[in-house]
């Protein structure tokens, strides 16, 4: 006789579902026993496009969360169609006045210029980097956009890296040139070539250990 547990996921509806049910073989016949549904809120994040964002970063972002069962909402400033910094063209899922920020786990800014300063000079995503702090929510920001954490003060005394040159506008943190940093709620990441290692950590926050290594056992990534 062989007994074996399985455990079974799916989403609707914007929820999680998991069943473990304990599969017995008993010669030709199999029985299945001892089953339990639980349900789990899926995280939901948002990732504000803006106008001459970083591709690479934005869509690895993207990509990688969905893969991990997270809802990602894109969200534009203004039009729905977005255009990189290298003439990519991306479509928001909503404008970022179509969201209500307390429906989220947290944000994910994309680098990339001038898309960094349009989401720092844009006092809608500032607002929404301040109430997600102050909840202790995910913060996190790659390449230039750590600047924008900056402007919304909540990189005072956290150590945090960014793209070359733009430590100089991130006075208040404790800057440190690693590839990735993560301080609490705060996750900050240094350009295009540690976008995959920088969704891996948000992922890790959001979704734990587990999660990240079946990503990568499933992207063949040796990191």
């Amino acid at each position: 006789m062989l007994t074996k547990d399985l455990i079974l996921q799916g989403s609707f509806a914007g929820q999680t579902y998991s069943a473990r049910l304990r599969m017995t073989i008993n010669g030709e016949r199999c029985f299945f026993t001892q089953s339990d549904l639980a349900e789990t809120t899926m995280k939901k994040i948002i990732v504000p496009l803006a106008q001459g964002l970083e591709e690479i970063e934005t869509i690895t972002g993207i990509d990688v969360l969905r893969r991990a069962d997270i809802e990602v909402t894109t969200v534009s400033l203004g039009d729905v169609k977005v255009k990189g910094a290298h003439d990519v063209v991306i479509l928001a899922d909503k404008t970022i006045d179509e969201i209500n920020v307390d429906e989220f786990d947290g944000i994910l800014l994309p680098g990339g210029m001038p898309g960094s300063a349009n989401l720092r000079d844009d006092e809608r995503i500032i607002n929404m980097v301040k109430s997600l702090n102050k909840k202790g929510k995910l913060v996190s920001a790659i390449c230039a956009a750590p600047i924008v954490l900056e402007k919304a003060g909540v990189l005072k005394g956290k150590k945090a890296t960014s793209y070359p040159g733009f430590d100089e506008e991130m006075p208040s943190c404790n800057y440190t040139d690693e590839r990735v940093v993560v301080d609490g709620n705060i996750i900050t990441g240094k350009g295009p070539g540690a976008a995959l290692e920088f969704a891996f950590e948000v992922v890790n926050y959001l979704a734990g250990e587990e999660m990240i290594n079946k990503l990568k056992g499933e992207m063949f990534t040796d990191f």
